[in-house]
């Protein structure tokens, strides 16, 4: 929820659902009391805040959110332009200062900016490794194992294996491995499929990549 600290009708009525309609449910508060109560009763994801309320000043309002270090983000919206109000609103706290009258696509964008610089990234999620085969293949890591002896392998080969451990007995022609391994851009011939194929026979066992006559490659079927 975003609270907007706004006591014109006129500008909060419209900004409020302009917001909501962009995906930013928000709620109007049109003083110090009220706006303190209702960060009082849910903190917000962000705050839109004016400097001149009828009950008070926004500012007082940010330097106690502040002091009780509430982190979320601050962007004013006041029609005090000077430089010495901007300079003091970024030192009380403010994320952001945007002067009226003010275009609502670009409070929009300076919104959603504020919000992913406090949204954490997610986790990246961790593939498990594969293995089939006497192979082990751990994307993460990047370390691959064979009868477990360590591979080594340049890029394009453990590209190559790992797709073929992830789709175990399918065949692929030669034209479907350039695509998904070196790309559609990739300046090679599909014999830059034979000659990875030949060179992971020579790391593993040769009777692991089945040739597939007038087709291309597959990994053998694991047994069931």
């Amino acid at each position: 929820m975003i609270l907007l600290v706004e006591d014109e009708p006129n500008i909060a009525e419209p900004l409020a659902r302009f917001l909501a309609g962009e995906g930013f449910p928000t709620h109007v508060a049109g003083g110090v009391a009220a706006a303190a109560a209702a960060v009082a009763a849910a903190p917000p994801r962000l705050v839109i805040l004016d400097w001149t309320l009828p009950d008070g000043a926004g500012i007082d309002l940010l330097r106690g959110w502040r002091a009780a270090r509430l982190a979320f983000p601050v962007i004013m919206l006041t029609a005090r332009h000077d430089l010495i109000d901007r300079v003091l609103g970024l030192e009380l706290g403010a994320d952001d200062y945007v002067v009226k009258p003010f275009e609502a696509r670009e409070l929009l964008a300076r919104i959603r900016a504020r919000l992913r610089a406090v949204t954490p990234a997610p986790a990246p999620v961790e593939e498990p490794p594969l293995a089939a085969h006497g192979l082990t293949l751990d994307a993460g890591t990047r370390v691959a194992l064979y009868e477990g002896a360590p591979l080594t392998l340049t890029k394009m080969e453990f590209a190559l294996l790992k797709l073929m451990l992830e789709n175990q007995g399918k065949v692929f022609s030669r034209e479907e491995l350039l695509a998904s391994v070196w790309g559609y851009d990739a300046f090679v011939t599909t014999r830059t499929i034979d000659t990875h194929i030949l060179q992971l026979r020579q790391k593993t066992a040769a009777d692991l990549f089945e040739t597939v006559r007038g087709v291309g490659y597959r990994l053998r079927a694991a047994k069931a």
